[in-house]
């Protein structure tokens, strides 16, 4: 039901600093019908073309503040509402170039759920 909101519909795109490409970035939306706190969003789990992204290279955004997923962990008092929009950015140096399928699993921790909620989402796209 939630799974488009995973990786956002044109919203994947390079990321850079300077001159130099970083890594690429998209916008997501939590895939559950209210809001979380950030300690509750597990590392999401993302591939580029079958190939698993690390952990260490993921950072997430919400608002004008940036976690790495361990940082997230232990932020007790953030909430990720509904309707908030988050950048999940990816650290690859070049970026993406060309046509690539990028899959997305967002896996949450529900208090109520004996197992975490795992939403999936995969986008093909070609960035410049």
């Amino acid at each position: 039901m939630f799974d488009s909101y995973v990786i956002g519909e044109g919203t994947v795109r390079n990321v850079t600093e300077g001159d130099e490409t970083v890594g690429f970035a998209f916008d997501s939306r939590i895939a559950y019908y209210r809001g979380l706190g950030v300690s509750m969003v597990e590392p999401f789990e993302i591939t580029v073309d079958g190939e698993a992204v690390p952990t260490d290279a993921l950072r997430f955004s919400l608002g004008d503040r940036t976690w790495t997923f361990d940082e997230l962990e232990t932020d007790y008092d953030t909430r990720w509402e509904l309707t908030d929009t988050a950048t999940v950015t990816v650290l690859r140096p070049g970026g993406l170039r060309g046509e690539h399928t990028v899959e997305a699993i967002e896996v949450l921790r529900i208090s109520y759920l004996p197992f975490p909620s795992r939403t999936r989402c995969a986008r093909t796209v070609t960035l410049d």
